[in-house]
């Protein structure tokens, strides 16, 4: 690593590794959220230590609340939002924190500003915004429906019904349900407009609601959350399944094998599809009470594949197939366009500039495999694009990552686990 690149190792054989992946990113800032709004404290375990995951206790300290490290290992007490002097949160380009906290806000008395990174001023958040205001949040953007905004605490959430529009972010969804329970009258959400991507993220915050003692119903595209007093006294965060993608994605590129270690056997991450998706790539993966085993043959095949309910995985699996035996579509994922940066569009273009070629399309990408070059892959500051780089540098010498520090917003310690993979 040197000044503000890292120049991504090459593998020079086969692969024999075992890795352990961080805590879900995605699972811990909701446990998180839960656990402060919890009647009493929750030892949350081995959750993610990363800057999304600190901002989301930063901000839950902002909002009253007490988080603890202990080992780790975090222990969150729940809010005690008292008094009535001016707070702020720091978004960071969090979209977990942006999105499930400023109802929070509303439980309290005190005014709060909720701003961030300039990234996080163009990531949606209107339809959000909006259904809380109709909820009873007092709210205040100057219509910009983006931060910087205040929420003006009046001390309680009067909930109800509300129309939603989710098509751009699963986590609107997802935020009214959260705080659902701490309503006076729970919330019911019907959804309007198109489905919302990442199904399984639903699942994974209806899931968290009930382990912490909430009742949430489903039917169709209405959703209910009766008022409740959540209890969880521990809960064990699972690895992050999207995170494990470049490894997985090692073991198919560069051959060989690559244990995950922890993989659950049963889950409702997304990250999870992985494990099908090697093997229509021609690999193979097998799953125990270990972990996930993925043996690779470092032929790919071509494929056409729909992610809309998977989309964070779209880069690592663009650079994949980009060494695939013919051409390959992804679609499904135009919400890609509102993540830390538009990523169909640094994909084609940063893809394209070391050779291969790729196209936008409405909804995602064509790849055409050709011969690449190293170069320097920019991240526009999007941890995703970082593990994506470092896939293209198992076959590709020379590949020079822009800001590798980026990558930290999940996996901290990732360059050094990918060295260490390859050594």
């Amino acid at each position: 690593m040197s000044g503000n690149t890292w120049t991504a190792p090459t593998a020079t054989g086969p692969l024999d590794a075992e890795v352990r992946v961080p805590g879900s990113k995605s699972i811990t800032n909701r446990a998180f959220v839960l656990a402060a709004l919890s009647t009493g404290p929750t030892l949350v375990r081995r959750p993610l230590d990363s800057r999304d995951a600190r901002l989301m206790q930063g901000a839950l300290a902002a909002l009253g609340g007490r988080v603890e490290p202990q080992g780790d290992d975090v222990l969150v007490s729940p809010l005690a939002p008292e008094g009535t002097e001016p707070a702020s949160v720091v978004l960071g380009n969090a979209g977990t924190v942006a999105r499930f906290t400023p109802a929070l806000a509303g439980l309290g008395s005190r005014p709060v500003l909720f701003d961030g990174d300039e990234a996080i001023r163009r990531r949606p958040i209107a339809p959000l915004l909006r259904a809380l205001s109709e909820l009873g949040v007092d709210i205040d953007d100057d219509g910009r429906g983006a931060p910087p905004f205040t929420v003006r605490g009046r001390g309680g959430i009067a909930g109800g019904k509300v129309e939603l529009d989710s098509s751009a972010s699963s986590q609107f969804l997802s935020a009214l349900l959260l705080a659902g329970p701490s309503f006076e009258s729970g919330v019911t959400v019907r959804l309007v407009g198109d489905a919302p991507p990442s199904e399984p993220h639903i699942a994974m915050t209806l899931d968290l609601l009930r382990r912490f003692g909430a009742a949430p119903e489903r039917s169709g595209v209405e959703f209910h959350v009766p008022p409740a007093e959540l209890n969880c006294p521990e809960y064990a965060v699972e690895p992050d399944l999207s995170t494990a993608a470049p490894f997985v994605a090692a073991a198919a590129l560069a051959g060989g094998t690559v244990r995950i270690e922890g993989w659950p056997e049963r889950t409702t991450q997304p990250g999870d599809w992985l494990r099908s998706l090697v093997v229509e790539l021609g690999q193979r993966a097998d799953l125990d009470a270990n972990g996930l085993t993925v043996t690779g043959t470092g032929e790919i095949r071509g494929a056409r594949l729909d992610l809309h309910e998977v989309g964070e995985l779209t880069p690592v699996v663009a650079a994949l197939l980009c060494f695939a035996d013919g051409p390959s579509v992804i679609s499904g994922v135009a919400h890609l366009r509102g993540h830390e940066t538009d990523r169909l569009a640094a994909l084609a273009t940063e893809l394209s500039a070391l050779g291969a070629g790729v196209t936008e399309t409405d909804d995602g990408l064509v790849i055409t495999p050709a011969p690449m070059h190293g170069g320097v892959f920019r991240t526009y500051e999007d941890h995703r694009l970082v593990m994506a780089a470092a896939v293209l540098g198992l076959r590709v010498p020379g590949v020079e990552v822009e800001n590798p520090a980026t990558v930290g917003k999940t996996f901290p310690g990732f360059t050094a686990a990918w060295q260490e993979m390859l050594s």
